[in-house]
């Protein structure tokens, strides 16, 4: 708690804090915040807390500023913390999100002021990076290598965020996915005699398989054309180690 702050390309010496981003901070956090969490559940309110990143769940927008102002005053009064007024707000469930999860209203009939907890737009963004990234066409690695690290991302990923609405985006995320493994697996064929005689492997009549394999089509063009997804199919790769982002969350695998 005592090491120095770089300021400037200067060391400056400090006696209290936590540098960002050290691994103490979320440890001292839950241990001096664990007080907030008693008078919470004292009072009866619905909250979540990770570290220093809580959020509190009331009716109303009175109701907010007054539990707000309360435990505004708990933190700096009986705990002796500092609040960044900026980073807090009263708001309503579809303009906050938290942890990476947003919520949007259920529009159930006859099923009024209840939400659902979504995936954050920029989540969802930085997943599809992720994804692209490892489905580069030039990126130098192994199919088996190419599976195993995107099987490890899709496990994380849907394990993380499963207590939420996924399923719809997941499938159309899946199908994108799929499209670029075929890709990346046609692309790594190159060679025309070589296309050829895949594609004859994977039951295409030889006289076809030529065709096929002189398109002129691009290789994204081709990876999303019956070429490849009645050739290399959903269960082709699942065969191979592919794993199903829509049947992952679904549970349908043991592994």
């Amino acid at each position: 708690m005592r090491a120095p702050i770089q300021i400037n390309g200067k060391l400056h010496k400090r006696k209290k804090g936590v540098p960002q981003g050290s691994p103490l901070s979320p440890l001292l956090s839950n241990i001096l915040l664990n007080e907030l969490d008693k008078v919470l559940e004292q009072r009866g309110l619905r909250y979540v807390r990770y570290a220093d990143d809580f959020s509190i769940y009331v009716k109303s927008r009175a109701s907010a500023k007054r539990v707000g102002n309360s435990v505004y005053k708990y933190l700096r009064d009986e705990l002796k913390l500092p609040i960044n007024r900026s980073k807090s707000k009263v708001c309503r469930p579809q303009s906050f999100t938290m942890l990476g999860f947003g919520f949007v209203p259920t529009y159930k009939k006859n099923e009024k002021g209840k939400y659902q907890a979504v995936v954050a737009k920029d989540k969802w963004e930085s997943f599809k990076r992720s994804l692209k990234y490892l489905t580069k066409k030039t990126l130098p690695m192994s199919f088996d290598e190419r599976i195993g690290k995107l099987n490890l991302l899709i496990r994380g990923w849907v394990n993380y965020f499963k207590p939420a609405s996924i399923q719809g985006k997941l499938k159309k995320l899946d199908e994108w996915l799929r499209n670029r493994i075929r890709y990346c697996i046609w692309h790594d064929w190159k060679k025309l005699e070589r296309k050829r005689k895949n594609l004859i492997r994977l039951g295409v009549p030889q006289g076809q398989a030529y065709a096929w394999s002189r398109t002129n089509m691009g290789g994204w063009a081709v990876a999303q054309s019956p070429i490849l997804r009645t050739t290399i199919t959903q269960s082709k790769l699942h065969k191979r180690g592919y794993l199903s982002m829509l049947t992952y969350y679904k549970g349908q695998y043991h592994f």
